[in-house]
């Protein structure tokens, strides 16, 4: 029985939608508005309960974005909410968009200076690594009784790391891991997407025309990339004036702008079938390391939106998982899981970063750490939106390849990091921070942020018997929880943060007294 509201009171409205809900008939699809409220409601606990418990997975030492996953699947049609939802192209299309954001984010994040130090490596691991992955992964599936054809296709789905689920565990925790380390690890999740869609789209276009892979398809790979980034470049430079030049009247239009930026810079390449993703991680990375308004206003809305698209893009992939069709592949999806935990991931990166002669250790933590998260689920929609055959079921496959691949190194990584040796000496940052939030970009000074070493020159030291250069003079001290405004005669220990306001031609002295910044 249709609801209708040229028929009906509100109330009887409402109380024929919660009957339709309680019986359990509520779809996606065609919603009428009093039910999309209530599935609206829904949603929101839901995302509540994933903010709420992310916390209490953290310390169980489970990665918080497979609660986001299992909270979906539990309102699931076969779960306690009984949500029928099977909207296959509108999850594809509002993960590209979450996708967008979130590398985004990780981009505008990303200092210069560490960007050198890790680009050769990851960009190793973004293209040979995700093909080799792809091609070892295939060989595994063909034992599980997939086609040549469609093994190779899930081996293309689940080639790449998952930007979401890298940067949740290195950035979004107290996790203290070596810079090299972690950028090789950051910048790979956020430029090897390019590849895994390409091969993808390739692969999936060729189970459809019944043909086998076109070498000139693979050529396709290099050019996309070199255009995409290309264009990412210029996005950034562009933006980056414009946000140095533009006067807006109120600081919360800064984001807006910044949003905007990242939507163009994915556009007009993905619509010409080069790397629509490469150019807004790029840009992002230009942007961020420019002088702008408002920056740190801008830092934390793009972080609030990037965990906004990932907690309603794993829940709404959780939606779409029916836990009785897994049961029928769930030998394959585990033993090809383990196999790419164990042999793929470790076996493709130890070949990849052979020339660039890292120690053991390191490759061998980066082997481990090669978490995948919503992007290859996102991928699997793909077949499935082709309709070819046995697209449901390589679905249902990627789903446990992710949940294994999430889970085994992600709960882990903590006691890897620890076991192996790779922590970082850096303290964790500061409870407090400060930061001046201005909508121009203000010039003369510049505030700096150090962590104190027992090692650095002024640990130990009287605040007022330092030889600071004329201008410059500590403004904030935080020790533990505590703030303290400094003086001449306060002292300075080990592990306290302080913060520096000196001239920018002083800054090389302030490191040699206070060491490095925290930001560097």
């Amino acid at each position: 029985m249709m609801i209708r509201y040229e028929s009906r009171s509100s109330r009887t409205l409402n109380l024929l939608a919660l009957r339709r809900y309680a019986a359990r008939e509520v779809t996606m699809e065609n919603l009428e508005p009093t039910s999309f409220v209530l599935l609206l409601t829904v949603f929101a606990v839901l995302m509540a309960a994933s903010a709420v418990l992310s916390q209490a997975s953290e310390r169980a030492g489970v990665p918080v974005v497979l609660l986001f996953l299992a909270l979906g699947m539990l309102a699931g049609r076969e779960g306690i909410g009984r949500l029928s939802f099977e909207n296959y192209p509108f999850c594809f299309n509002l993960g590209t968009v979450a996708l967008v954001l979130i590398l985004f984010d990780g981009g505008f994040n990303t200092p210069l200076a560490r960007l050198r130090e890790g680009i050769k490596p990851a960009a190793m691991l973004a293209t040979a690594g995700v093909v080799g992955t792809a091609v070892l992964v295939g060989l595994c599936a063909r034992l599980f009784g997939f086609s040549w054809m469609e093994s190779f296709l899930l081996g293309a789905i689940v080639s790449s790391t998952d930007a979401a689920a890298v940067f949740s565990v290195l950035r979004g925790s107290s996790l203290q891991l070596k810079k090299r380390v972690t950028i090789v690890l950051e910048l790979e999740s956020g430029l090897n997407d390019p590849v895994a869609v390409t091969l993808t789209i390739a692969l999936t276009q060729s189970l459809l025309e019944h043909q086998t892979l076109r070498p000139a398809i693979l050529m396709q790979i290099p050019l996309a990339l070199i255009a995409g980034g290309a264009f990412g470049i210029a996005v950034g430079y562009a933006g980056r004036s414009l946000l140095s030049r533009t006067r807006l009247p109120a600081g919360g239009l800064y984001p807006v702008l910044t949003l905007a930026l990242a939507l163009i810079a994915f556009g007009p390449p993905a619509l010409l079938h080069a790397s629509g993703f490469l150019a807004v991680y790029i840009a992002a990375i230009v942007i961020g390391n420019g002088r702008m308004p408002y920056r740190g206003g801008i830092a934390r809305v793009h972080d609030a939106i990037a965990w906004f698209c990932q907690v309603s893009m794993f829940l709404l992939l959780g939606l779409l998982i029916t836990p009785s069709q897994l049961l029928k592949v769930a030998p394959a999806g585990l033993g090809v899981g383990l196999f790419l935990a164990f042999v793929a991931r470790p076996l493709t990166v130890m070949v990849c970063l052979l020339p660039f002669r890292y120690p053991m250790r390191e490759v061998l933590y980066i082997g481990w750490t090669g978490l995948r998260g919503a992007i290859p689920i996102i991928l699997a929609t793909y077949p499935v939106l082709a309709q070819i055959t046995g697209a449901q079921e390589l679905f249902n496959t990627v789903f446990f390849v992710v949940v294994v691949n999430t889970l085994v190194p992600g709960a882990s990584v903590r006691w890897m990091t620890s076991w192996i040796g790779l922590g970082s000496d850096q303290p964790p940052p500061p409870h407090a921070l400060l930061e001046i939030i201005s909508t121009r970009v203000l010039r003369g000074v510049e505030v700096l942020s150090f962590s104190i070493g027992a090692s650095v020159a002024v640990c130990g030291a009287a605040i007022g018997e330092m030889p600071l250069p004329d201008g410059s003079a500590v403004i904030l001290l935080i020790r533990g929880d505590e703030l303290i405004a400094p003086n001449g005669s306060i002292v300075l220990a080990r592990d306290d943060h302080v913060y520096v306001v000196c001239r920018p031609e002083d800054e090389s002295l302030l490191r040699l007294l206070f060491g490095q910044t925290e930001a560097g």
